[in-house]
């Protein structure tokens, strides 16, 4: 399907698919990441076209029904919070303590993007560049492709690379060194990873909490879509 004609709707689709890994019953089996880290026990997908909601393949029927019940009733909206956000975290509650809540927005490349040059692509061969930058990443790079870095003096500064991937959709995952940020180099990094996605024929999505300010502001500065809000509960 062309870019241009994606639904809302379809590119929440498309999120979820990306984040995690499902069962032939689409339920959620564990993030969609090299790790395997686990899932939250229920996700909600909200966009102007359509809801999508996803629940762990543990969580008990009886569970399921409540909180499908209430999705249901949910507007279709990107604005957060979800109406029903406590009776979600009520029913969750009863079923097993809550551990973590997120709260956040998903973006897409609506339109083309410009990139401004100066970056380097890492593979597993080159993964030594981040040493003493987001060095973090490298054991990474072998499986988070592609994977992007802005160097200064010949240290990587930031890097943004795919943490999530399908053959349609990669969600991208950027960090900037504490000491380099407030310079737009994760608008550069960004910039050419979402160029690159592109050119191997899949989307660049980019999702966030909301209240990560600096991840606003790039996708902000790139003119990226809001599509949708993500709210979860593991």
């Amino acid at each position: 399907m062309q870019d241009s004609k994606l639904s809302t709707y379809d590119l929440m689709e498309m999120h979820i698919r990306a984040l995690y890994v499902h069962d032939e019953q689409g339920c959620l089996l564990s993030n969609n990441d090299w790790q395997r880290g686990p899932a939250p026990r229920f996700f909600l997908g909200r966009t102007s076209q359509g809801n999508v909601w996803r629940f762990r393949h543990d969580l008990p029927k009886t569970v399921c029904d409540e909180l499908s019940a209430l999705c249901k009733e949910e507007e279709f909206s990107t604005s957060a919070p979800p109406a029903y956000q406590n009776e979600y975290l009520q029913i969750l509650a009863a079923h097993a303590p809550i551990d973590k809540i997120w709260l956040g927005s998903a973006y897409w490349f609506a339109q083309p993007v410009r990139d401004s040059g100066g970056t380097t692509f890492i593979e597993a061969q080159n993964a030594h560049l981040l040493q003493g930058g987001p060095e973090e990443w490298i054991p990474d790079m072998a499986y988070q492709q592609p994977a992007v870095a802005l160097l200064v003096d010949g240290q990587a500064v930031a890097i943004c690379a795919s943490v999530r991937i399908t053959e349609d959709a990669h969600e991208a995952g950027v960090e900037t060194v504490q000491a380099q940020r407030r310079k737009g180099y994760a608008v550069k990094v960004v910039a050419a990873w979402a160029r690159e996605v592109k050119r191997r024929g899949a989307l660049p999505l980019y999702s966030l909490s909301d209240e990560n300010i600096a991840s606003q502001n790039v996708a902000q500065r790139l003119g990226m879509a809001k599509f949708g809000t993500d709210f979860h509960i593991t």
